[in-house]
């Protein structure tokens, strides 16, 4: 599942790649991906995109007049391709195509992308597609005169960006305790802070040496602040791993250089006992029973 670290790479590479171009067309080949009409997606056509960004773990598109958001949940991804006659993924369930732009990439593009290979050129006329194997994920056409919900996206069912600059320390402390609970689903309730998922609630527990299955009552205030200091810096350092490790091939997941998620019986990286593994309700918990107290 894509969680704040892989969203917010692709949302800088396509706010640098696309913003600024004009859409030339829509094609929607998967009728179950799509919330919205054959005539909204006609509405989309020659609005020019101005932004590309992320909340939490979704996507959002936002042009003259309309918007969309994107969900891909556990199984989309999408794709830059630099023309129409790159090849298509199998299973794409949506394309937009976009025509040229006069200049280059936006001023508030992100300093990493700076002259990127993988950034389009301005004549060309790139697409951006979304392939979904289960069509689990759904993209939301939100016209500008349409009422049309986003599930998991009100201003009530997120809290702050987990790398949010105005999440501070004392934020922190206060949010955390309106939600009891195991840690594990602490970091994963998007209501607590938003963009953190199964893999990267691993990560970060690893980090600040926490169990998973801890209650959130049982935590010293020093734990507390641990398990902040590893929020921040867990997803910072995924953020620059994958900026090196993902361009141009923005539609692969990159996970191989996590420290314990997703790898049972291997040895921890940081104490070198065997990681334990275990799996309920289709996700993987991945911890140390050594060194995570």
């Amino acid at each position: 599942m894509p969680e704040l670290p892989d969203l917010a790479i692709l949302a800088d590479a396509f706010h640098a790649g696309l913003t600024g171009r004009p859409v030339l067309a829509i094609q929607a080949p998967g009728p179950l991906t799509v919330r919205g009409t054959p005539h909204e997606i006609d509405g989309f056509v020659g609005q020019c995109l101005l932004r590309f960004y992320r909340r939490g773990k979704f996507l959002w598109l936002e042009f003259e007049r309309d918007r969309i958001a994107v969900n891909a949940m556990l199984t989309g991804r999408l794709q830059l391709a630099a023309t129409p006659a790159v090849k298509k993924p199998q299973m794409t369930t949506f394309v937009m195509r976009f025509g040229p732009r006069a200049g280059g990439p936006p001023a508030d593009a992100g300093a990493w992308t700076a002259e990127a290979a993988w950034i389009p050129s301005p004549e060309a006329t790139p697409e951006l597609r979304y392939r979904d194997p289960t069509q689990m994920g759904k993209i939301y056409l939100l016209p500008h005169n349409v009422e049309r919900q986003v599930p998991g996206a009100g201003p009530d069912e997120m809290g702050p960006d987990a790398d949010d600059p105005e999440l501070s320390l004392a934020v922190w402390r206060t949010r955390i305790r309106r939600h009891p609970g195991e840690l594990k689903n602490l970091l994963r309730n998007q209501e607590f802070v938003a963009g953190v998922g199964n893999a990267y609630s691993d990560e970060i527990l690893h980090a600040a040496r926490l169990q998973p299955f801890r209650k959130r009552g049982t935590l010293a205030a020093e734990e507390i602040d641990e398990m902040y200091a590893a929020t921040r810096s867990v997803l910072a350092n995924a953020v620059a791993v994958l900026r090196e490790r993902v361009p141009p091939a923005f539609e692969k997941e990159v996970r191989d250089f996590l420290a314990v998620h997703n790898r049972g019986g291997e040895a921890c990286p940081r104490c070198g006992h065997p990681i334990t593994q275990v799996e309920a309700g289709g996700f993987v918990t991945s911890y140390c029973r050594n060194c995570q107290r």
